[in-house]
């Protein structure tokens, strides 16, 4: 059972918005998309007025994308009824073989993977920093999802990365560990001194 919803999630993007309030009170969304297999992520750049031209050409930047590194875009997206999300936003997913699925009204949890990253980067990032504006968010988001992406171990995954599914590797012994820290000391990164 186990493997089939493996297979199953590996076939599933999910989308969402969140929004962050700048020290000087603009109120920026991001629209950002997460393969529920995996738990990559892929976050668009932030914007003050998140219309209907936005997000369809985030969505071909996204198609556009995957398909450039390789990777199978999958079977569905899920996303919520937020007016944001468009006609032409589904149709750029559609073209592409991926059947667009609406989550119930009022219900948060039919979105599970993305709400709870959500609440991942607030927890271990946004929380912590005051954001000045679009470009100063877009620095902080590309750097934290590159960590999450490349370097953060995710529960659910085995305690591995969402961009090398590599088995992690058992030490035979305590070896010196060098600390690389990002966003001014917010987030460590570990690895093993050569």
């Amino acid at each position: 059972m186990a493997q089939f919803l493996k297979t199953q999630a590996s076939g599933i993007l999910a989308c969402d918005f969140f929004t962050v309030e700048t020290a000087f009170l603009k109120t920026l969304y991001v629209l950002f998309f997460i393969e529920i297999g995996t738990r990559r992520v892929h976050v668009t750049v932030s914007t003050t007025n998140p219309d209907s031209s936005f997000v369809t050409q985030q969505a071909r930047n996204l198609v556009m994308s995957l398909a450039e590194a390789g990777t199978q875009i999958g079977f569905f997206l899920i996303r919520d009824r937020d007016a944001k999300f468009s006609r032409s936003f589904d149709d750029v997913f559609v073209s592409e073989g991926i059947r667009v699925i609406r989550t119930p009204i009022r219900a948060p949890n039919a979105n599970a993977f993305a709400e709870r990253w959500i609440e991942t980067l607030r927890a271990e990032c946004l929380d912590w920093l005051l954001i000045l504006g679009p470009r100063h968010l877009d620095r902080i988001l590309r750097i934290y999802v590159q960590h999450y992406n490349r370097r953060r171990p995710h529960r659910g995954l085995e305690l591995r990365v969402p961009e090398s599914l590599d088995p992690v590797e058992e030490a035979d012994g305590v070896s010196a560990i060098e600390r690389r820290d990002l966003l001014g000391g917010l987030v460590h990164e570990y690895t093993r001194a050569a």
